[in-house]
């Protein structure tokens, strides 16, 4: 490989903190979003990919990234979600039997920011004592004043819908027309092998935007209904979960990942708050305790749903607990055909730890449709 000069770049934090490093070829301006890390060593593809890193500015702590590039039909979404991304060592030539690019390639083309030669150890320890915040990752070191301006007026996280920036205008099918359940997927930035899941298990899907009414719904004539992950915070999505309630008012089966998880939750008083750090990596430790076993499993989230009002809700029951932190990572509703997880079961990286849930959740189907026939 020839020698490439690369520009010096930097990521400033909020608080006025900086790191320096280089810029990848070909990426140079700046750009703004919620500076947050993945502790994943593998999957950077999928992480890039996942609508519900939207708006973040995404930090690898792996010490190499780029060195099997790409593969088309690996990515969870149609482009790269993420703000922007932050690395210590990117591989600009890759060596991977079947890659189909290289990072640097699929970045370019969508326009990605992404800034290497970073000491991430030492940012990643400052988030982690500091929380996450906004930031702006750059090549105009020499505009600092004038970036600090702008980072100040950005957007904070918190309050923030994005779900609109990422779901499907349009409604879709996925699977097989002439399948045994067809199930109605509200897009609030979904990833692809959610619906891959879902196909497997003998589902015809209609995929519908964020905004959908109960109407839009059932008019399809779904056996049951899945709320998706997603960006930003689930507070503004008002429509949603009103919507949800309107579900739940008929008992209909009903599933929730990530946010959608968060969305059943305040659909049933239960407050969502914003989390200091987040958890985005793919060795989360979650307790079961419908069956004390343990599961290693892929999150991604910066909010999460009150414990003391979970535990106080008369309607809820704690299902899954964060062996870390003692997050709330899954519930049920007691006199409901409901149930949702704050985790990933589609990512599996332990790697079928989770996947049950699907299975539960046609479990649910069936039972449903000998209740009502």
């Amino acid at each position: 490989m020839k020698y490439q000069t690369r520009k010096k770049a930097m990521i400033l934090l909020a608080d006025g903190t900086v790191f320096y490093g280089k810029a990848v070829a070909g990426k140079e301006g700046s750009s703004f979003g919620e500076v947050c890390f993945n502790t994943g060593t593998t999957g950077y593809q999928e992480i890039f990919t996942d609508p519900s890193y939207f708006g973040q500015i995404m930090v690898t702590t792996n010490a190499h990234i780029g060195n099997y590039g790409v593969k088309e039909g690996e990515e969870e979404s149609d482009s790269p979600k993420i703000a922007g991304l932050v690395c210590k060592n990117f591989s600009y030539v890759p060596s991977r039997a079947g890659k189909t690019d290289s990072l640097e390639n699929f970045l370019d083309q969508h326009k990605v920011m992404a800034i290497s030669d970073v000491d991430t150890r030492a940012l990643v320890r400052y988030i982690r004592d500091n929380g996450v915040m906004n930031a702006v990752i750059t090549t105009e070191i020499d505009q600092l004043e004038s970036l600090k301006a702008q980072l100040k007026a950005f957007p904070a996280m918190e309050g923030r819908e994005l779900a609109s920036e990422v779901s499907t205008k349009e409604p879709y099918f996925v699977g097989d027309p002439n399948a045994s359940f067809k199930v109605a997927v509200v897009d609030f930035g979904i990833k692809k092998n959610i619906l891959r899941n879902l196909a497997q298990r003998d589902c015809y899907i209609k995929v519908f935007p964020y905004n959908a009414t109960l109407a839009d719904l059932k008019a399809f004539n779904p056996d049951g209904y899945f709320l998706s992950n997603g960006p930003g915070d689930p507070e503004p999505l008002t429509d949603a979960i009103e919507m949800i309630k309107e579900i739940l008012a008929e008992n209909l089966p009903l599933f929730g990942i990530c946010l959608g998880h968060q969305l059943i939750a305040l659909s049933q008083g239960i407050p969502t708050y914003k989390m200091h750090n987040g958890h985005r990596g793919i060795n989360h430790p979650v307790m079961n305790h419908l069956t004390g076993k343990g599961e290693i499993t892929s999150q991604n989230h910066g909010f999460s749903i009150n414990r003391d009002a979970a535990e106080a809700s008369s309607a809820v029951e704690i299902t899954h607990s964060h062996l870390n932190d003692n997050e709330v990572m899954g519930i049920r509703l007691k006199d409901k055909n409901c149930f949702s997880v704050q985790y990933h079961p589609e990512a599996g990286p332990g790697p079928n730890d989770a996947t049950y849930l699907f299975d539960q959740f046609i479990e649910n189907i069936k039972q449903h449709k000998l209740e009502t026939v």
